[in-house]
């Protein structure tokens, strides 16, 4: 996204008193008040030997305890107002300290400070009636003074919606578009774009109504993840990693503007732990998350900060989720 560091810290300032929670100078640090991740318990339906989301989503925060979120909703609904077979919707902003999510009474979006204050319920047309919770995909800014929701339902395409949290005010995207997630300050929107010919064009929409628009080598469009830095122009570009041939994930910077893509450097990681999500800070540091733990095991997530030029990666954090998760998102997905 663009904007300035301090710009963007301004904003994040003003969200943040607006959701009722105090900010400081060491807002930028991490803290116990920051969420690292969201999750919730899955149960079992005996008659169907199906999971099913169960229970109260939970935070997992940073100085090792929980918050509760009670008035999160379990399972999101279809467009009859029935239970869907998938969880409710969740987002945790990248700094850890605003959340957004489906509230269970009537499953309208709401967005609060991770540690609790006021609930600030967003319009109810982000909600499309056509086909309610169950397809919706939310993504918030770095600092949740935004929130990015978008509809994974290919067959049947609704415009993609940015909100400005403080204002309500809400802004349109292409249907045509699948939206990936903010940059680095939460300034601009990258999004997909299917072009024909098994072709796949990116966008980057400004917060000034401006955009850029390439098409990307085949090893961009078909990477396993992208983030998109605060410049709005640079791309981290994730390859999966193989296996069988003991190949590690690599990664790529690829500029929007002008089409320049580096050379692969391999990350210093094991075939197996390809990121399976990626960001860029305000600052202009790579994170990227790798996990190990297969369903109804614990699943250990790890924070890692990529140097860029050499593929090294240093271990900013490191925590587990339960293993009797349904699904879970970290800080920032």
């Amino acid at each position: 996204m663009r904007h300035t560091s301090a710009t963007a810290a301004l904003l994040a300032t003003a969200v943040i008193g607006g959701l009722g929670i105090i900010p400081s100078a060491a807002h930028a640090q991490a803290g116990p008040s920051e969420a690292r991740a969201a999750w919730i318990r899955s149960c079992n339906d005996k008659k169907s030997d199906t999971a099913y989301p169960c229970g109260h989503w939970q935070l997992v925060m940073r100085d090792g305890g929980k918050v509760v979120v009670k008035d999160a909703a379990a399972a999101g609904i279809d467009g009859k107002g029935k239970n869907s077979d998938m969880s409710g919707v969740f987002a945790v902003s990248g700094d850890g300290r605003v959340i957004a999510y489906e509230r269970a009474r009537d499953h309208r979006i709401v967005v609060r400070g991770a540690t609790g204050g006021p609930v600030k319920v967003l319009a109810a047309s982000l909600v499309p009636k056509k086909y309610g919770t169950g397809p919706l995909v939310l993504y918030l800014s770095p600092t949740g003074d935004r929130l990015l929701i978008d509809a994974n339902d290919e067959s049947d395409r609704v415009p993609g919606k940015v909100v400005t949290i403080a204002t309500g005010k809400i802004v349109q995207l292409p249907a045509k578009d699948t939206l990936v997630g903010f940059s680095g300050d939460g300034g601009e929107v990258l999004a997909q774009r299917s072009v024909g010919d098994n072709t796949t064009a990116l966008i980057t929409y400004r917060a000034d109504g401006t955009s850029v628009k390439r098409t990307p080598p085949q090893v961009v469009a078909n990477a396993a993840i992208t983030a998109l830095a605060a410049d709005g122009k640079t791309l981290a570009v994730f390859a999966a990693g193989n296996e069988e041939t003991k190949k590690p994930p690599r990664l790529r910077i690829y500029d929007l503007e002008t089409g320049d893509l580096s050379a692969g450097v391999d990350l210093a990681l094991k075939p197996g732990q390809t990121p399976y999500t990626a960001r860029w800070t305000p600052d202009g540091r790579l994170i990227a998350v790798v996990q190990s733990g297969d369903e109804g095991s614990t699943a250990v997530v790890r924070v890692l900060t990529v140097d860029t030029t050499s593929g090294g990666v240093t271990q900013a954090d490191k925590y587990a989720v339960s293993k009797s998760r349904y699904t879970f998102t970290v800080a920032g997905e």
